[in-house]
């Protein structure tokens, strides 16, 4: 029996979402849901008037809801005139200092440090995994580069695996890759999904190894109710300015290890042994990753925010979902996978298409009707969360001749374009599509008809 949209939408909501949210997400979204959508059959790539006629609202989640709590606490900082974290013309607390407690409690780590971007979190949780030269990081072959360039900051060689649906880390692939130089394993949550982190801790622990979470992209997500980032022994936090909660660029680390703390303390800080009374026989060289009291104050505000962003997003993704996934499915297109729905960040909403061709062919008719979609892998289009375009790693290229990882390395690390066919084949088929948490109801109608007149429109 065909089921009406109703019931689409309230399977979408009910099975990936706690009871009181989905029913937040009908009641929210309830004038949208007492009909089917009506598209015109005519696409605006033939001609046809475009689906999107509002304005759709920009993709910075955080940003977004910036107002006066971070303006106020910018402007005490500034009148304060203590720009850093450990002294200022004045007493009184850091702004840093209350952010990385707020954080770690909000994650639910024993710690956390803040640092100046999500790319030196990498290199200060490798760095006090230990990770160096003769080291290999095994790395998913979609994530942004800079997972693989901290790997190589820290004199390790990268070791791309395969990705499955869910758009994570390839378990059997990993395990393939296993070596005896092996010495972690990092899993992205990209697009603001979790990775199956059961298995990935699983397999580690059985081989011996380290892992270090990037969650640069999906802040407040969780994993069978552990929140990401606190499942490894180190998670990469990015507050750039796209990520769901932003200071404009910073970072954190975080962990349960005191041990750990303690290197990534000195690693983020040339002198942060001294000045976190570290021992003296313990101490190492580190750099400065330090952040800024500007930035503290702002995070402080947006991890307030961070609950009701996720929120927001979740409801309008479920309604998206259920409002397009009858015709996804009539045309055998299918949803990403998603590993924990409870824990997705819902920053997006991902869907294969058959082939590499029709992907290209709905997200072209998507962008001509207002929907500004765009298929993942696209080789006629650079982008660096694709590792085939990650021309420094691929290439091995290093500041100097006699310097870098593969130089170092005990055995031949070669890499292709073409050496992770089927992530690319899964990539090139996925079309992506944002989801602002400040969706308005016309918004989503009009996105969600975009989406149901393209799959039918197109042969």
């Amino acid at each position: 029996m065909r089921r009406n949209v109703s019931e689409w939408v309230g399977e979408a909501l009910y099975s990936s979402r706690p009871l009181a949210s989905a029913k937040l997400a009908v009641k929210r979204f309830a004038p949208i849901l007492r009909h089917p959508l009506q598209a015109k059959t005519t696409l605006a790539i033939h001609g046809g008037a475009a689906a999107i006629r509002h304005t759709l609202p920009p993709v910075y989640p955080g940003a977004m809801r910036i107002d006066n709590a971070e303006e106020e606490a910018v402007l005490k900082v500034i009148r304060s005139k203590r720009l850093f974290r450990y002294y200022g013309p004045h007493p009184g607390p850091s702004r840093v200092q209350g952010f990385e407690s707020d954080f770690a409690n909000h994650i639910g780590t024993s710690y956390a440090v803040a640092v100046s971007s999500g790319s030196a979190a990498l290199v200060c949780g490798l760095a006090a995994l230990g990770v160096g030269p003769g080291d290999e990081v095994i790395v998913p072959a979609y994530t942004w580069i800079a997972s693989a360039q901290a790997v190589v900051s820290v004199g390790a060689v990268p070791v791309i695996a395969e990705i499955d649906s869910s758009l994570s880390l390839d378990m059997a692939d990993v395990e393939s890759k296993i070596t005896k130089h092996t010495r972690a394993i990092l899993p992205v949550h990209m697009r603001g999904a979790p990775c199956r982190m059961g298995p990935i801790m699983e397999l580690a622990r059985r081989r011996d190894l380290k892992v270090l979470e990037d969650v640069a992209q999906a802040a407040g997500g969780s994993f069978l109710g552990r929140r990401l980032g606190s499942i490894g022994d180190v998670g990469a936090f990015s507050f750039q300015f796209n990520k769901i909660i932003t200071c404009g660029e910073g970072g954190a680390v975080v962990t349960d290890s005191a041990d750990l703390h303690e290197r990534i303390l000195m690693y983020h800080d040339v002198v942060g042994g001294m000045r976190n009374q570290i021992a003296e026989e313990k101490m190492l060289a580190g750099q400065n990753f330090r952040m800024g009291e500007l930035q503290g104050a702002i995070m402080q505000c947006q991890l307030q925010k961070l609950s009701r962003l996720l929120a927001d997003m979740r409801q309008r993704k479920a309604a998206l979902k259920g409002l397009m996934g009858e015709a996804l499915s009539r045309r055998g297109m299918s949803f990403r996978v998603i590993n924990d729905p409870d824990g997705d960040t819902a920053t997006s909403i991902i869907f294969f298409a058959p082939s590499a061709e029709r992907a290209l062919r709905v997200a072209e008719a998507l962008c001509a009707e207002g929907a500004p979609a765009f298929v993942l892998y696209d080789k006629n289009r650079a982008d660096y969360h694709i590792y085939a375009h990650w021309s420094p790693i691929v290439k091995k290229r290093t500041w100097s001749e006699r310097g870098g990882p593969w130089c170092w390395h005990d055995r031949e690390m070669n890499y292709s374009a073409d050496m992770c066919p089927r992530s690319l084949d899964l990539l090139s088929r996925a079309v992506h599509l944002d989801v602002s948490p400040d969706l308005t109801d016309r918004n989503i109608e009009e996105l969600a008809t975009a989406v149901v007149k393209v799959i039918n429109g197109l042969a």
